[in-house]
């Protein structure tokens, strides 16, 4: 009798669980976060190729922050901004340009974030 009740409440949760109306929250990000393949291409080719009127890099930079971190899809979002010309030995990054000189994705990745973070929030216009 107990294992009918235990699946019994969890079927009844399960089914209210799929028909609420928002997905369920951990903070202000959705629990699960799924996303289409076409949908991370256009985000990816939105930060590189935007519609209409030609936006600034910082702008641009500020949209692959919407990218999951640590992802080949940011690097590859930044990549589209500002193209790697890496080199053996590189100086310290002074400015977001010179993140496309490291070599290591892991270091360029970090120092797009860490720039592209600490960009004033610009109007998307």
């Amino acid at each position: 009798m107990r294992m009918i009740l235990a699946v019994a409440a969890v079927l009844y949760s399960a089914s209210a669980f799929a028909q609420a109306d928002k997905p369920p929250m951990v903070g202000d990000k959705p629990l699960v976060q799924v996303q289409s393949k076409g949908a991370k291409a256009a985000a990816t080719t939105a930060a590189a190729a935007p519609k209409g009127k030609q936006q600034s890099i910082a702008v641009r930079l500020q949209a692959c922050l919407e990218i999951d971190d640590g992802t080949k899809d940011r690097l590859s979002c930044y990549d589209a901004v500002v193209p790697p010309a890496p080199k053996p030995k590189p100086a310290k990054a002074k400015g977001v340009a010179d993140c496309r000189f490291l070599k290591e994705e892991d270091e360029r990745l970090a120092c797009f974030n860490g720039f592209a973070e600490s960009i004033p929030k610009l109007p998307k216009t």
